[in-house]
């Protein structure tokens, strides 16, 4: 069991996800997690200390999914690393679905709060992509960051109630870095 204030903050989460940045009150919050009204004003004065601990927290569980969905190791070719890339969108869109759509909202809210985990994404492409010999590995890094936005705001949206197919993501990687 989370400690007090993890359980509100993922509570927050679950209310960013469901309701939007509009729907995020101390109340709301407090309604979520199931504890007593004023128990989220106790922990987070106001709504600007809720938000950034907010944004702490879903940058805490994107690394942690980042570390326990990954690779053992770096993948050893372009087809291992679509397949892995597949998998973690599906991942995105599918059980950890609540987490995307409140990055999403707080991205809309907020870009600034959530550049720094979008270079680190790209950082972290650009390595693997110059290792396995593709060409101009920082603009295609870009490219597949962009792609995985795109298709992780349409599994949630128009097409959602599509079965998602990662053979078909694993392909659209390998094309945006065929030579």
């Amino acid at each position: 069991m989370p400690d007090r204030r993890t359980h509100l903050l993922d509570a927050a989460l679950a209310v960013v996800a469901d309701k939007g940045m509009k729907g995020l009150t101390h109340r709301a919050v407090d309604a979520a997690a199931q504890v007593a009204e004023g128990t989220t004003s106790n922990y987070f004065r106001n709504r600007t200390a809720l938000v950034e601990a907010v944004l702490d927290r879903l940058e805490h569980l994107d690394t942690q999914l980042l570390r326990d969905q990954g690779a053992a190791g770096p993948p050893r070719n372009l087809e291992e690393l679509a397949g892995q890339l597949a998998s973690m969108l599906l991942a995105l869109a599918g059980e950890h679905a609540g987490l995307t759509r409140a990055r999403l909202a707080l991205s809309l809210d907020r870009p600034e709060a959530v550049t720094a985990g979008h270079f680190r994404l790209v950082g972290g492409l650009v390595p693997a992509l110059t290792a396995l010999g593709v060409p101009d590995a920082a603009a295609r890094a870009r490219d597949l960051a962009d792609y995985g936005d795109g298709v992780l705001l349409h599994l949630l949206t128009v097409r959602r109630d599509e079965r998602p197919d990662a053979a078909s993501i694993a392909a659209a990687v390998r094309r945006l870095l065929a030579p």
